[in-house]
């Protein structure tokens, strides 16, 4: 554990932040008085909590008052593995196979003979309701109460655990899907699709709805039973969005929490790019299972396109591009005896051979451990010895086979994993449309820091970053992630032909909507913010792009085209001679975050204490703590190796490190 002083902000309450990740679940905790601490402990995936509650107690947390934000992997483990509940699927007659049918995207195209993918509703758990709505809201077929009998016994007959309805037009009037509901829910987990996306497109309204339905009931009862362990404690829960949720309201909403861990990361960049004045940072989150790369221009940027697995979640998520690379993923040969890295991990059991937890097999982490990149005396996560002779014993065979030495087989798995994230990195900066030489490299998470330098240099990169607390910088993102709700609703019709006062009203609709949900989980109705959007496209098209909306403007239309067509013009490289067609509204209401700023840290003194062999140098490089190197512009050249309690970072030859007051490393190329 670290301690980090002149903390200004006072907490009535304690603050802990809680990252579940695959390998290692996070925290970091500021106490009443300012003083701010971390801890690593291994996850527990069988049962995430119980890794919760192991954490809490060695930081002698676990009986006291405190507010808990929580980022979880709970639902998005569930929808990946394809768990969950048995879910019912109701819809308009003539519309049973709305799920199935999808938007017949294929994922192999020239494959004549594609393996069989199971539906995500069997045919006898999909009921059709003859009931009708116009494409302007009006009734055309009622729902009468022996409609809603029937379909009652139907589902009863079924024994599902969870409901999903998703009746056409329903984000224009919802009183149908509402009805039904009440007929439900008083046994089962019931999602309408006008509660969870009030949208155009009924396959994707569906989609998220039922993997709301599916995961919903499991999520609840997951969060009730933390609380339950957990008495004195406000568990607050990560959104996709970057926001946080109550616990209690976290449930019902459950398809808005499937990317909460990462999402507290790119809070935390956010917040920390406003600290050292970086609006424009490109982030890779490398853990123990996966990297997730994404793009923050003061805030993090969020889609409504976005995917989990092969299923699309149309509520709004942070925009990011993740791959099977982290620490613990798994070097292997293929049958042509070409090298591969990963998507399989050694995750937390047994994990890598260097953790000596009976991991046989090499990982990214134990090649570092073989070239020397973390230092032979290092203690992983702050409690872990290393074991340098299993990572090179794991390598052996490898090595073997491909006639090489062991130290140059782990620096081929590094270089196939660079390669790989820097993919990734491209994917979410120049296919966008950003030069990633004008952006700023901020790296975290465990592994992060080890690759900082080699994926600047392929890229093109002349600055970087590593925040402080980077090995649990998700943790403590959730602390610095305000309380908010993201709201939208369809307003199909061109853009010219809108009417401002129309906007408005449907704007201030959903304002009202979020208020209400932030004031009941004790926010300050005083003290929340309101960001207006509209989701727009050129007419004929099917993605949209979302602009702000101007209200207080002369010409709020004029500037929401205008701004459209500069976006178009910059992520595809053109613009159309087409109307603008207004495709959603969208509000987004915060408040402030918990924890407002980081403290200062103490001057370092830069004094080396150890030193550390490094494949391929003819000399030892300098090992230093973080809090060794001064503060301001004083640099540490590369190549040296810099550790704190839970991260090592690598710093390449031709890269300068200097600290800032915060303890942020920057790193400039020399």
């Amino acid at each position: 554990m670290s301690s980090m002083a002149n903390q200004t902000t006072i907490h009535k309450q304690p603050l802990i932040g809680v990252d579940t990740g695959g390998t290692f679940t996070d925290f970091v905790y500021v106490n009443s008085a300012g003083q701010l601490k971390t801890l690593k402990v291994l996850s527990t995936p069988d049962d995430p909590g119980q890794a919760i509650i192991s954490g809490l107690q060695q930081l002698g947390l676990s009986r006291e008052e405190c507010r808990l934000v929580h980022g979880t992997t709970v639902g998005t483990n569930a929808v990946l593995e394809g768990r969950g509940a048995k879910v019912a699927f109701v819809t308009n007659q003539g519309f049973a196979d709305l799920l199935t049918l999808g938007r017949q995207n294929r994922p192999e195209i020239y494959n004549l003979s594609p393996k069989p993918v199971m539906p995500p509703v069997p045919q006898d758990l999909c009921f059709e309701v003859p009931v009708r709505l116009a494409a302007d809201g009006t009734e055309l077929v009622e729902l009468d109460q022996q409609k809603i009998n029937k379909l009652v016994e139907q589902i009863k007959q079924s024994q599902p655990e969870a409901v999903a309805i998703c009746l056409l037009f329903s984000w224009l009037d919802s009183s149908q899907e509402q009805q039904l509901a009440e007929a439900l829910s008083d046994q089962l987990f019931v999602s309408c699709s006008a509660d969870i996306l009030p949208a155009i497109g009924e396959y994707e309204r569906g989609i998220t709805t039922w993997l709301n339905a599916r995961v919903g009931g499991m999520l609840q009862s997951y969060l009730a039973n933390l609380q339950q362990q957990l008495p004195q404690a406000r568990i607050a829960v990560m959104q996709s969005s970057g926001h946080t949720i109550a616990a209690n309201q976290a449930g019902q909403q459950a398809v808005r929490l499937l990317l909460s861990g990462p999402a507290g990361g790119l809070a935390a960049v956010a917040g920390v790019g406003r600290l050292i004045g970086e609006q424009r940072l490109l982030s890779f989150d490398m853990g123990g299972t996966s990297t997730d790369v994404a793009l923050v221009e003061k805030r993090p940027i969020l889609t409504s396109q976005g995917r989990i697995g092969r299923w699309p979640v149309a509520v709004p998520m942070v925009d990011m591009h993740t791959i099977g690379a982290g620490g613990g993923s798994i070097a292997w040969l293929d049958t042509a005896g070409g090298l591969q890295v990963g998507p399989q991990s050694a995750g937390a059991d047994p994990g890598p051979a260097c953790y000596a937890q009976g991991g046989l097999q090499p990982t990214v982490t134990d090649a570092h451990t073989v070239l020397g990149h973390i230092p032979d005396f290092a203690r992983l996560a702050g409690n872990m010895q290393l074991d340098k002779a299993a990572a090179q014993k794991a390598f052996g065979k490898i090595a073997d086979t491909l006639g090489i030495t062991v130290e140059q087989a782990a620096r081929g798995v590094l270089d196939i994993a660079n390669e790989h994230m820097a993919r990734a990195l491209r994917v979410m900066s120049a296919e966008r449309g950003h030069d990633p030489a004008e952006l700023t490299l901020i790296s975290f998470g465990g592994a992060g820091g080890l690759h900082v330098c080699a994926l600047a240099d392929n890229l093109g990169m002349t600055r970087a970053l590593v925040p402080v607390h980077s090995g649990v910088l998700s943790a403590l993102g959730m602390l610095l992630a305000a309380p908010g709700r993201e709201l939208s609703k369809s307003q199909l019709q061109l853009l010219h032909q809108a009417d401002v006062l129309d906007i408005n009203s449907a704007l201030e609709q959903l304002t009202e909507i979020a208020c209400m949900q932030l004031t009941e989980e004790g926010v300050d109705p005083l003290k929340i913010n309101i960001r207006r959007q509209l989701d727009c496209r050129y007419h004929g098209q099917s993605h949209s792009i979302t602009v702000a909306w101007e209200a207080s403007s002369d010409n709020p239309i004029k500037l929401a085209y205008e701004q459209f067509e500069q976006l178009h013009a910059q992520q595809n490289g053109h613009r159309l001679e087409r109307s603008v067609e207004l495709v959603n509204v969208r509000i987004t209401a915060s408040s402030a975050p918990s924890l407002h700023n980081l403290p200062n840290i103490q001057p370092g003194t830069s004094r080396v204490k150890q030193q550390q062999w490094v494949s391929g140098l003819d000399t030892p490089v300098p090992v230093l703590e973080r809090k060794q190197i001064p503060v301001g512009s004083k640099q540490q050249a590369g190549p040296a190796i810099v550790v704190d309690e839970l991260a090592t970072v690598w710093i390449a030859q031709s890269w300068q490190a200097s600290v800032d007051d915060y303890g942020n490393l920057l790193l400039r190329k020399a």
